[in-house]
């Protein structure tokens, strides 16, 4: 479809020049396939300060493959982006659907954390049997995603709203998040949020970010950084589907 191109070929442009109006550095998570057909977009984020992450390689949900072929996805993004020299901290399973090996994938690799979960509204550590990674959580109320669907099937069932429904969303839950000291992490697609008019709410909401004076605005890698050296930040215990309980050693 199309609009599959839209994201990487007007939008990330776009919005990248949003962000250097407004002077703003953002994380991109971008799926190898996406990276290996156009050599030249990981490169220029990385150049124009931005963070470029792991969004798997074929933007296929690890839940709907075999645990050979999510491990054969995972890596063959990482040897995309180690082709091209671009330096990957984090990851993002496709579709925000990890599996138990999601994160496990996510440490053998040495990456510093995760963006896939929603345990929190806080960073937390994810114990693995692997090492404990640093679980940057995320949520569909600070996402464009199921806000603006355009998938012929509609996106997370619900009905589309404007980038102006939007904008007041985000900021409502960010408003909250302040109060509880909290962490926002906004997850937008180019291919919608690239459109004039989202881009548009988007700079609306980085400008009150800004005006606020009592919020940071940073790179997931470096949220993960800061993250990993606080003592105060806690370690997940995993409940399994059945009730019981994975337990891995304290981080």
């Amino acid at each position: 479809m199309s609009h599959h191109s839209y994201g990487p070929d007007v939008g990330v442009p776009r919005i990248l020049e949003l962000l250097k109006e407004t002077g703003t550095a953002a994380t991109f998570f971008i799926p190898g396939w996406v990276a290996e057909h156009r050599p030249h977009l990981a490169s220029d984020i990385v150049e124009a300060g931005h963070e470029v992450a792991h969004h798997s390689y074929s933007n296929h949900p690890p839940t709907a493959m075999p645990v050979d072929e999510e491990r054969e996805d995972f890596e063959r993004a990482v040897a995309v982006f180690a082709k091209q020299d671009i330096p990957v901290a984090g990851h993002r399973a496709a579709h925000l659907s990890a599996t138990w090996l999601t994160a496990e994938l996510v440490a053998e690799y040495g990456l510093l954390y995760d963006s896939s979960m929603r345990g929190d509204d806080q960073p937390y550590r994810l114990p693995t049997e692997r090492g404990a990674v640093t679980e940057i959580p995320v949520n569909c109320l600070t996402s464009n995603g199921p806000l603006s669907p355009c998938l012929p099937t509609g996106y997370c069932d619900v009905q589309a709203h404007s980038p102006r429904q939007a904008l007041q969303a985000w900021v409502d839950e960010l408003d909250a998040v302040r109060h509880c000291n909290g962490l926002f992490t906004l997850a937008v697609d180019p291919s919608t949020a690239g459109r004039p008019a989202w881009v548009a709410a988007l700079r609306k909401l980085i400008e009150y970010v800004q005006e606020a004076g009592d919020i940071a605005l940073a790179r997931c890698q470096d949220i993960a950084h800061a993250a990993s050296l606080d003592s105060s930040v806690v370690s997940r215990r995993v409940t399994l589907p059945n009730g019981l309980t994975k337990v891995y050693p304290a981080p």
